[in-house]
């Protein structure tokens, strides 16, 4: 079947709907909301990383309603296989040959949730997955259904039973969002429209579908960026490799994450070109999770996003008008 083509500014249509209706679910969080679904369109994965009760399963379910995908959910464990994640051959006694079960990889938008709770074994069962939407087992590859979105969850303040993310699955993940607590007016509005709908969650209603979210990707190759803001976004990428605070600067996939999830904040702004405001706003998620701190700043608790965002101060931003070129 051939994906419906879309323009940018029907694509945006299109997002303006999927937020409206995550909304209705989700108070707050607008920013982190548009940033998720930048991260869909750039066909890229999520790390939601933050306290618990903040509402990360939420937004995962939220989306996959909205989006109209086919949605599962893995609860990784300490004792979590493999084989429970990608799946395994079973025996057929009707048949008596070995039949392949598929895991619960096998969906378009999967909750990783708390991934940092099972082994690296069991985590790295997910990178060739998000990496190339497959998986192989038994010399046999197997194509995952087309959109594949991984949003994973992970509770940074639990150290007891639980194990660091291995920089190769971090690398995988296109940016990763810290949510925050709610404002005071957003946790009263959350308060009311729980009391309000008489259940405990509200009803979603499907806004778009597959094929569409295969075409908004699409459309996102037709939004412009100039030259010399893609000499800004490798700047901003080798200032992480130069920098006496960081030990591992980010990789070329980090380069490739900014300038496709800035093509999206343009997007979803409602434009068919990139401006220097559209890399500033989304190179701290896109970026931070890449970078491997010295060792003496760890324990000074120092945090990577606000040593990119020091660097991201420090590189000169370009004199452009992509408008007025474009135009």
């Amino acid at each position: 079947m051939t994906e419906p083509a879309l323009t940018p500014r029907q694509a945006t249509d299109r997002c303006t709907a999927v937020l409206g209706e995550i909304g209705r679910a989700v108070v707050g969080h607008r920013r982190s909301l548009e940033l998720v679904l930048m991260g869909i369109l750039s066909g890229g994965h999520v790390l939601l990383e933050d306290l618990p009760g903040l509402g990360k399963t939420l937004i995962a379910r939220s989306f996959a309603t909205a989006l109209g995908l086919e949605f599962a959910r893995i609860q990784f464990t300490p004792d979590l296989l493999p084989s429970d994640v990608v799946g395994a051959p079973l025996y057929d006694q009707r048949t008596g040959q070995m039949v392949f079960r598929p895991g619960p990889v096998f969906t378009q938008l999967l909750l990783a949730d708390e991934i940092n709770r099972t082994p690296p074994k069991t985590q790295a069962a997910l990178l060739e997955a998000m990496g190339e939407g497959q998986v192989s087992m038994d010399g046999v590859t197997r194509r995952l259904p087309q959109p594949f979105v991984v949003l994973a969850t992970d509770n940074p303040i639990e150290y007891e039973g639980t194990y660091e993310l291995p920089e190769a699955q971090l690398d995988r993940f296109l940016m990763r969002l810290r949510l925050g607590y709610l404002s005071g007016d957003d946790e009263v509005t959350m308060l009311q429209r729980r009391i309000a709908r008489r259940q405990e969650a509200a009803q979603l209603q499907p806004v778009t579908n597959a094929a569409e979210v295969i075409a908004m990707r699409a459309s996102l190759e037709q939004v412009e960026i100039a030259p010399d803001l893609v000499d800004y976004v490798v700047a901003i990428v080798r200032a992480t490799r130069s920098d006496a605070q960081i030990q591992v600067g980010a990789s070329p996939r980090g380069g490739l994450a900014l300038t496709q999830l800035a093509r999206a904040e343009a997007l979803v702004r409602g434009r068919d070109f990139v401006i220097p405001d559209d890399i500033k706003s989304v190179a701290v998620p896109a970026l931070a999770h890449r970078i491997t701190l010295r060792p003496e700043l760890w324990v000074r608790q120092v945090k990577s996003d606000d040593i990119v965002a020091q660097l991201l101060a420090g590189v000169p931003t370009p004199q452009t008008d992509p408008a007025g070129r474009i135009a």
